[in-house]
């Protein structure tokens, strides 16, 4: 019984703040959220293809992305700039993938004449929400990270996510599952700095099984 209060509350929880934080309205790493990495692992075998495409101001205006499951717990993602051309390379390992706490950690950011970006992730999912936080060293140190989300239908999950620091962002969105493959997922990013300045952002994405 206190276990299910406990869920139920977590739950409450993550809805109030995924609806408080994405009225705001007044992202490069491994495809999770619309900023930060998520702790769960891509599917063994199973290949998200995107396009990406956001405002200058916040990273590369065009790109495509490629995120592979190599095994149950390790993946890789591929993102290929546009404007500017440029080649990023990510991998994430899971240390716990169970059903409702994962704990993740791996590298961001790898390319030529940039530092990669080591991170540790940890979540808590429960039926419809779940709850990410962990940290990301970037070249102004170690910044915390925070991810919220809700599945309100069963097209529509509601997030946020949250990186501390001047340089990052608070942003909010909406992906909506078109197709048992595709996916869209719009979203807006808000600047930490002072003036806060918003920008668009959006995401197409395909599944498809290669083995």
């Amino acid at each position: 019984m206190a276990k299910k209060l406990i869920s139920n509350g977590m739950m409450v929880l993550g809805v109030f703040l995924c609806l408080v934080l994405s009225s705001f309205q007044a992202h490069a790493t491994t495809k999770g959220l619309n900023q930060i990495v998520t702790p769960d692992i891509q599917p063994t075998g199973v290949l998200s293809t995107s396009l990406q495409l956001q405002n200058s101001a916040i990273g590369n205006s065009q790109q495509f992305q490629y995120e592979l499951g190599l095994s149950r717990n390790f993946e890789v993602a591929v993102f290929q700039g546009l404007k500017p051309g440029q080649t990023v390379l990510n991998w994430e390992l899971g240390l716990v993938q169970s059903k409702s706490f994962l704990l993740s950690t791996g590298m961001l950011g790898m390319q030529n004449g940039s530092k990669p970006q080591p991170f540790l992730e940890a979540g808590y999912y429960v039926d419809k929400a779940f709850c990410i936080a962990g940290l990301q060293h970037q070249d102004s140190g170690n910044q915390g990270v925070l991810g919220l989300g809700y599945q309100y239908s069963p097209s529509a999950l509601i997030t946020m996510d949250y990186i501390t620091g001047q340089e990052n962002y608070l942003t909010a969105g909406v992906t909506f599952t078109l197709t048992k493959n595709l996916s869209f997922n719009p979203a807006v990013y808000i600047s930490n700095s002072s003036p806060h300045k918003s920008y668009a952002y959006g995401v197409l994405s395909w599944n498809s099984k290669l083995w």
